[in-house]
């Protein structure tokens, strides 16, 4: 969960560094490995004196030990709280007063944190963020504060959001056995039973050089880099880490929907989400072709979804496809869509339901996947340019079983895909019995506030 829109001597003896070059195809980052484990990526960037510091931490919401939902996401907030050479809440000040800004964020599968500072700045932010991987001080007022902070930033951002809350009860729908199924920032029962024992204990168990990546993005010299790198960062001990031990998804062979009606709703929404694998999937490939099959299905005015149901059929004022390969295990594939004034639900369902047999029976052209590998392309000149961009593609490929050879491949391999890969891939995931539709309805003539307990229906129900 994002805190906000997204929060000495040189040589080391003894270090020894693996390099690995990468191929300069995307972001050409220098990358090695300090002996006590911790990688290290560097990417050069040098349109502007400034420079991205961030610490990737393979541990994420799906780790959470069971009924201790919302801890990694609660750890990242305690994070701020001090170590026996940084007073609690002085972290971010020290970050202010160098003419910086500071914030982290967590996901499933990881948790960063993250530094935007003017290049000649770098050596002081490093030496903070080392500083807090292993000597987090954490007295049990700070926890209190910081767990009732927590609290109101989950009724604030989901039980007082209607989409929100549809959102997750649409996760936990899909998701039958698998930790995705919960929300990051946790269930309020289970974040109010955290202690701060649990918090110690994740932090020292995860919390580690050896579970850590280190990505510097802009105005640097990789030797340099390397230098501070070693003085910092290489003294933290490593730690014996557990292994990442995530429950595996039974086969799905139902089609579920989830209907959340609420006075606050000013706009009906509907959706579906499919069970899709991610780039870790034994079938590479297939990641690919879905990429590419979001793009024609809705990525933007031009999609099939926005041509046929807002411009022709006059139905939707939005529609679109997303598909989100990252991850470390299963992924989702989605689509949504909403209602112009007067159209209801059902309708605009039939028509989304039309355009995916389309697919399925008439498959993708040719010209539409060449299309749409152009425009997917060209977002990498965008991406170069931007320094934080490629700190934050390769430090989520590297936590979610990504190598960094597979985030330079990634041009060459959007080229590759040919249609009968993106038909193929259509049909494996473009599957009801591994879907969850999701309806988000007003209340007529509510007059006070307040939310209706979310209903899982059958889908023909909704139909």
């Amino acid at each position: 969960m994002k805190r906000a829109a997204w929060k000495c001597g040189i040589a080391a003896v003894g270090l020894a560094l693996a390099a690995s070059p990468a191929a300069a195809q995307m972001f050409n980052p220098t990358t090695y490995t300090l002996a006590n484990g911790l990688q290290v990526v560097v990417v050069e960037n040098h349109r502007a004196p400034i420079v991205t510091h961030m610490v990737w931490y393979r541990v994420g919401a799906a780790d959470e030990p069971a009924g201790k939902s919302g801890i990694a996401h609660l750890l990242e907030h305690l994070m701020f709280k001090g170590t026996p050479s940084v007073p609690p809440g002085e972290f971010s000040k020290l970050v202010a007063r160098l003419g910086g800004r500071d914030n982290a964020f967590t996901s499933y599968d990881y948790t960063a944190y993250y530094q935007n500072v003017a290049a000649d700045r770098l050596e002081k932010v490093m030496a903070l963020e080392a500083d807090r991987m292993r000597n987090l001080t954490l007295d049990e007022q700070n926890f209190q504060t910081e767990r009732a902070v927590v609290m109101e930033e989950r009724r604030s951002r989901t039980d007082n959001n209607p989409q929100a809350l549809l959102t997750e009860r649409v996760e936990a729908a899909l998701f039958l056995n698998h930790p995705y199924r919960k929300p990051v920032i946790g269930w309020s029962s289970e974040i109010a039973g955290l202690t701060r024992e649990d918090a110690l204990e994740f932090y020292k168990r995860w919390y580690a050089p050896n579970n850590a990546i280190l990505v510097v993005a802009g105005d640097v010299q990789p030797d340099k880099v390397r230098q501070l790198a070693e003085t910092y960062y290489g003294p933290l001990k490593p730690e014996q880490l557990p292994p990442r031990l995530r429950a595996e998804e039974p086969p799905q062979v139902a089609a579920r929907a989830v209907s959340l009606a609420d006075p606050r709703v000013q706009q009906a929404n509907f959706s579906r989400t499919y069970m899709a694998p991610s780039y870790t999937a034994p079938d590479k490939a297939q990641a690919y072709a879905l990429e590419v099959l979001a793009e024609i299905m809705g990525g933007g005015a031009t999609s099939r979804l926005y041509k046929a149901l807002a411009v022709e059929q006059g139905l939707a004022t939005n529609a679109s496809a997303w598909y989100d390969p990252t991850a470390l295990n299963q992924t989702t594939f989605g689509i949504a869509a909403t209602p112009r004034p007067g159209v209801d639900i059902p309708k605009l369902q039939a028509a989304v339901d039309a355009q995916v047999k389309l697919v399925l029976d008439k498959g993708i052209t040719p010209a539409e996947v060449e299309r749409a590998k152009a425009r997917l392309k060209a977002q990498v000149a965008y991406a170069r340019d931007n320094l934080h961009t490629g700190a934050r593609v390769l430090g989520e490929a590297l936590t979610t079983g990504e190598t960094v050879e597979d985030v330079e491949a990634w041009p060459s391999r959007i080229a590759a895909v040919t249609p009968e890969q993106v038909n193929a891939a259509a049909r494996a995931v473009l599957d009801d019995r591994a879907s969850v539709t999701g309806i988000l309805l007003p209340v007529k003539g509510a007059g006070v506030a307040q939310t209706q307990a979310p209903m899982v229906m059958p889908t023909k129900d909704l139909r």
